[in-house]
């Protein structure tokens, strides 16, 4: 007779994903900096990039195609196996990323996910469809962006989840533990930005 597996060796070998969405018009080192931070600070196995057929707070003027965008964000990320962009909203049918998040946890149940956004989104996540329900599906990372840091950080979402915040020495801990949970993570930023290569700049 063939022993039943203990729960803490079904968690052993469950595999924590990081979700990083946005337009990528176009995709950049920069989200291949911040998904390799997010690899290695919250001790994820993969992070999808989750390439938004239209995000519905920005302007359809100047969006690329999602084929041009996907392809962009499969070329910036061929060199690393860990990170897989992927048009999966289309499939699910969803908008939002509540909606995304909840389709995702019942058709992956033996992964884990952690929401990835900067602290530019932390502002403005209370202007997103659901976005309480978003921090009780799943963790979040938010990581650092200098000129909004401090906003976010004395924001609503920021205030309203004040007590779920774990500290960054314990945000290798984030991925296992039970919403709502976030940590604010601080690293040294790229300076890739997609709006600068749109207008051809540097940097």
């Amino acid at each position: 007779m063939k022993k039943k597996r203990s729960r803490q060796g079904r968690s052993q070998r469950r595999r924590y994903v990081g979700l990083l969405g946005g337009s990528f018009n176009p995709a950049h080192d920069g989200h291949l900096h911040i998904s390799r931070e997010a690899l290695k600070r919250l001790r994820l196995q993969e992070v999808w990039w989750l390439v938004s057929p239209q995000n519905p707070l920005k302007d359809r003027e100047g969006m690329a195609p999602l084929a041009d965008r996907m392809a962009s964000a499969k070329a910036v990320s061929a060199g690393d196996r860990r990170i897989r962009p992927t048009d999966i909203e289309v499939k699910l049918g969803t908008t939002y990323t509540a909606q995304t998040l909840a389709k995702l946890i019942r058709h992956y149940p033996n992964l884990r996910f952690v929401w990835l956004m900067g602290s530019d989104n932390l502002i403005q996540i209370p202007r997103w469809r659901d976005w309480n329900k978003i921090f009780m599906l799943v963790p979040i990372a938010v990581f650092t962006r200098p000129t909004y840091d401090s906003r976010a950080l004395s924001g609503k979402a920021a205030q309203r989840y004040r007590r779920c915040r774990l500290p960054l020495y314990a945000a290798g801990r984030l991925a296992q533990s039970r919403p709502p949970v976030w940590s604010f993570v601080s690293f040294r930023r790229h300076p890739a930005s997609a709006t600068a290569i749109r207008s051809g700049e540097s940097g």
